[in-house]
């Protein structure tokens, strides 16, 4: 035996971590399964896992939904794509869209990795015509119409040239028609607007080539608002992952939270009336009582606008959060008694405590941010 190393574990890494974000298996196929009954089998789900399926591990999670009949999938990029499609997570053949616009320089991948591309502009479409032929290779492309979003898709007057100019091209293949609704879950007027100027479009185009195509529009807000803008699929992000995309949506699902976020308490001490916490000194004891510190801060996806403002759970009791978010810890008020102990666990968001919305609310953003902000430094768990 090397004595040098007698007594010490021959694990590389301390099994016990200081942060960890927990994601549930089960609570994710079931808000899939209730997404599906929602539409009630009249239309294809694309699961959005792009930005790493919103923090949860787009492995781990497209081969849920997988399992769970979704084959066809949303990223926001190429790299995310290659990614998906590379990573052996998909056992079984998916469409995999990338949103965004590419660059010319990223075309070559979609032909040769089977990616479908976004096409926005007749510039791309003419890049992608002479990229498919020079590897001999059939391009699929989905075109995007800015019908009200202002981000990206050619307008609806300059579309129908779009489709004339890709069913012109023998190895570039129109597979998918879709837009992006800019206010579905609140404003019922703007979304109809914009679908009524895809479905004008998209009639056009089916009647004039003689062909249907895959048409969606639907976003998480359309999916729980606007019946009619579920198409021929549907593309629920938030929903899957357990949060509505506003709180004033017609309708409710029964989803579950598919993350919570954990820490450990690594620190307890006891301070006098008028210490202070933290950076700035922005709290201030009011009496002598306990402080702990826990493993977390904003590197790890704990916003610095939640300082003072938020609680954290620690042994099924809320304590609120005191001082100055720092970068790799927090400090909760435990009062003047207490029972908690160095290594308990503190639940910072989740299905437990405050939920990821709960959060979003008290620094001012939405959930989708909070879910995206949890940082790859904090261990992902999967039950």
């Amino acid at each position: 035996m090397d004595k040098k190393n007698a007594g010490f574990s021959t694990d590389e890494f301390p099994v016990e971590n200081m942060t960890e974000a927990v994601i549930s298996m089960e609570h994710l196929t079931l808000n899939a399964r209730q997404i599906r009954k929602r539409i009630g089998g009249k239309a294809r789900i694309m699961g959005i896992v792009k930005a790493n399926a919103y923090g949860h591990n787009v492995h781990k999670v497209a081969a849920a939904l997988e399992t769970s009949g979704i084959r066809d999938f949303g990223v926001a990029n190429i790299h995310e794509a290659i990614e998906l499609k590379t990573g052996g997570s998909l056992k079984k053949p998916a469409t995999i869209l990338a949103f965004s616009s590419p660059l010319p320089s990223h075309i070559e991948f979609f032909v040769k990795h089977g990616i479908d591309m976004t096409l926005c502009d007749g510039v791309t479409l003419h890049a992608a015509r002479e990229i498919a032929a020079a590897h001999n290779k059939t391009l699929a492309i989905q075109v995007k119409v800015d019908t009200g979003m202002g981000r990206l898709g050619t307008f609806p007057a300059m579309a129908m040239e779009l489709f004339r100019e890709i069913d012109r091209s023998p190895l570039l293949e129109l597979t998918g028609i879709y837009t992006h609704f800019a206010d579905s879950a609140t404003s019922a007027g703007y979304t109809f607007q914009q679908l009524t100027a895809f479905k004008t479009l998209t009639a056009e185009y089916e009647h004039a080539s003689g062909r249907t195509v895959c048409k969606h529009a639907a976003n998480s807000g359309a999916i729980l608002s606007t019946k009619e803008s579920w198409l021929d699929m549907v593309r629920p992000g938030i929903l899957l992952y357990g949060y509505h995309p506003a709180k004033d949506t017609p309708h409710r699902l029964d989803i579950k939270p598919v993350m919570q976020f954990e820490s450990k308490v690594i620190f307890i001490k006891p301070v006098t009336a008028g210490a202070t916490v933290s950076y700035n000194r922005t709290w201030t004891a009011p009496e002598a009582r306990f402080i702990a510190t826990i493993a977390a801060g904003y590197a790890d996806g704990y916003a610095r606008a939640l300082s003072s403002r938020a609680s954290v759970m620690i042994n099924g009791k809320s304590y609120p959060q005191v001082g100055t978010v720092t970068m790799d810890q927090i400090m909760v008020d435990l009062g003047t008694e207490h029972d908690v102990k160095k290594g308990d666990k503190a639940i910072l968001f989740g299905w437990e405590g405050l939920s990821a919305e709960d959060i979003a609310d008290i620094a001012g953003t939405i959930s989708y941010e909070t879910l995206c902000s949890i940082s790859s430094r904090v261990k992902r768990i999967f039950l």
